[in-house]
């Protein structure tokens, strides 16, 4: 199974959008960061978990031809925003399948309302399948997916298992009966906002101890602000197993 981090920061990216706080200001290739998305592969299957708006950018980027689905943790509009982007692929495949809770999908259909048409619908409007996620596993392809629920602040929001691998984001609180899911992972993603708290998301400290919880071989950190540092200073506070995940990282499982 290849990884390939897509985007690694928050709802804002980084760079923010006229700021001089010196993170924005740097240099380093790894302080620029994307809305928050990865890119999971395995065998011939190509799956998006979320589609924000830098997802036309971001696809080109990886060099990514065809995909076989999104998966969605919630309707915020840094995971959603850039469903409208899936075109080339509908034209080239036909109806791209999507993966989201009841919610989510309500959500996509309000803001999408042309996508999901089913009477006079625009002929450059992309088409999708739908399929609702619950909190059980369910199949893509050849490969069992466990969801895992959490909250951002009181949203629900899942993150996912894909077999050795688990990656999260927008998380708050996690109950100890979902944590015992992703028990036994090698890799591990979770969310690291910034230094202070965030009342919708785990701060570097929260984000440690959860990963303590888990116990995975490697962790990586990701959905990062300005505010949490430099890419190469924090990345040398960190325990020997967790490291801050960058835009265009890919890993192999």
């Amino acid at each position: 199974m290849k990884i390939t981090f897509l985007g690694t920061g928050t709802s804002q990216g980084i760079p923010i959008i006229g700021s001089k706080h010196p993170v924005c200001l740097s240099t380093d290739s790894k302080d620029k960061r994307l809305r928050v998305s990865v890119l999971v592969a395995w065998d011939n299957y190509k799956y998006v978990i979320d589609c924000g708006p830098d997802f036309r950018y971001q696809m080109l980027r990886a060099g990514c031809d065809r995909i076989d689905g999104i998966v969605f943790t919630h309707e915020h509009s840094d995971h959603i925003s850039g469903l409208d982007d899936i075109r080339p692929f509908y034209f080239k495949q036909g109806d791209i399948p999507i993966y989201a809770h009841k919610r989510v999908l309500k959500s996509l259909r309000k803001r999408f309302d042309y996508i999901f048409a089913t009477e006079n619908k625009y002929p450059g409007a992309p088409a999708v399948i739908t399929n609702r996620i619950k909190n059980k596993p369910f199949k893509l392809k050849n490969l069992e997916v466990i969801p895992i629920n959490g909250l951002h602040d009181t949203l629900q929001v899942f993150g996912f298992r894909f077999n050795d691998f688990a990656y999260l984001t927008d998380m708050k609180t996690v109950k100890d009966k979902e944590i015992k899911k992703i028990k036994g992972v090698k890799v591990l993603v979770v969310n690291a906002l910034r230094i202070d708290s965030h009342r919708s998301h785990f701060n570097l400290e929260e984000a440690l101890e959860f990963i303590n919880k888990v116990n995975p071989e490697t962790a990586y950190l990701t959905h990062i602000s300005h505010l949490l540092g430099f890419h190469e200073k924090v990345e040398k506070t960190l325990p020997e197993n967790v490291f801050l995940a960058y835009d265009g990282l890919e890993i192999t499982i």
